[in-house]
């Protein structure tokens, strides 16, 4: 019947607005927060700042995630989740555009941190509006959302490499902004208003939530893993820029760039180490995903541009794998309270990154890139030690 067939049509539009609309979120969410990474020679130079005081554009990003993730929620709860996420994404626009005026270090800085103060509304939100609108297939909404997510954290190192080559650095966060508020004036028409949001816990019970997580030792480790994973991610591929820039490989701001395709070979390896980890356990995917990108990290050191590309595409390869183990796991081991068990994961994850971003500095001032893949492969060992220690066999092998 006509009428029945139009209906049928109109939800199938609705439906797919509202996917891209999520699909917006992940790409605005991680669009910004790395996308200095292939610039920081550059900015290095332009502040004549050295290596590791100029690394604090990434670390300063992560640090005030760490700081504004807790509270998302509570605001989510509040005012419900779409006008939190399309509001962060408008103002992460702002500090986005006046990185841009930026005089000095100090100022970038100061843009940096707000950066990531906006940054969870987006996407921890996101991940909780999918899990409470969508009635059914909530599982592909996701996959949109982390396919977003992926598309933003590669668009915006390549947005702010390719335009700082053919402009300069200023004109990358301009273009990064823009973007951003493009996405979140996408999200305001396509994204429906909250219909099925659940009501917010009793005060006080998040607190003792975490509390009590933080004294499962299963969880205790899980977070440990979490912390090493993105101090891994960040130290590798904020400290590869300086090691290309140099002689022998002598890379330009639009080739370091280029350098970060090799997250699209994680991105496409990850989705199939999910049958590893039902099949083998995630103790045993942990192990593996982690010591192979160990031995992708020690690849690095030869001094021939492909041995560096590949020892990165497995450095990530392992890192997303580990991360999909690290995450289910926290599901079979978390009895009540999930939301607040993930919420300590991602507080730690970024906590490491920012960690991942500053600490290799010193290492960087006294021996180069060597001594920062001894350091990087040492966390890895740990992140290792740790999850082989404390996950269990039944849940974790």
């Amino acid at each position: 019947m006509p009428g029945t067939a139009t209906g049928s049509e109109s939800k199938r539009a609705r439906s797919r607005t509202r996917t891209l609309a999520v699909v917006f979120a992940g790409f605005c969410a991680f669009l910004t927060l790395y996308a200095p990474q292939p610039l920081l020679p550059m900015l290095s130079t332009a502040f004549q700042v050295s290596a590791k005081a100029v690394t604090r554009v990434m670390a300063i990003s992560t640090f005030a995630v760490v700081l504004a993730a807790p509270l998302v929620g509570v605001l989510a709860d509040r005012f419900g989740r779409k006008r939190v996420i399309v509001r962060s994404a408008l103002l992460l626009a702002v500090p986005s555009l006046l990185a841009a005026t930026s005089s000095g270090l100090g100022q970038l800085l100061f843009w940096r941190f707000w950066m990531g103060v906006f940054t969870p509304g987006i996407f921890a939100v996101t991940i909780a509006y999918i899990n409470e609108e969508w009635a059914e297939g909530a599982g592909s909404a996701m996959s949109a959302y982390v396919g977003g997510t992926v598309l933003g954290g590669f668009s915006g190192r390549m947005v702010s490499a390719f335009v700082a080559e053919w402009t300069s650095w200023r004109w990358s966060f301009v273009a990064l902004g823009t973007l951003t508020l493009l996405g979140g004036i996408a999200m305001w028409a396509w994204l429906p208003g909250d219909r099925r949001a659940a009501p917010p816990r009793t005060e006080g019970s998040v607190p003792r939530a975490m509390l009590r997580h933080l004294r499962h030792p299963r969880l205790a480790a899980t977070y440990a893993v979490g912390f090493g994973l993105l101090f891994t991610l960040v130290a590798a591929f904020t400290f590869v820029n300086f090691y290309l820039a140099a002689p022998p490989f002598r890379l330009s701001t639009k080739g370091l760039g280029l350098v970060f395709t090799v997250y699209l070979v994680g991105a496409a390896v990850t989705p199939m180490s999910g049958r590893m980890i039902d099949r083998m356990g995630h103790r045993y995917a942990l192990t593996v995903a982690t010591l192979g990108g160990a031995a992708g990290m020690a690849l690095t050191l030869a001094p021939h541009l492909w041995s560096v590309i590949t020892g990165l595409a497995m450095c990530c390869t392992g890192v997303w794998i580990t991360q999909s183990a690290a995450t289910s796991y926290i599901g079979t081991v978390a009895r009540d309270a999930r939301a607040a068990a993930v919420g300590l994961y991602v507080m730690f994850y970024y906590l490491g990154g920012s960690f991942g971003a500053e600490l290799p500095g010193y290492f960087w001032n006294r021996g180069g890139w060597p001594v920062c893949v001894a350091l990087i492969i040492g966390v890895q060992v740990l992140t290792v030690a740790a999850g082989v220690a404390f996950w269990g066999k039944r849940n974790g092998g």
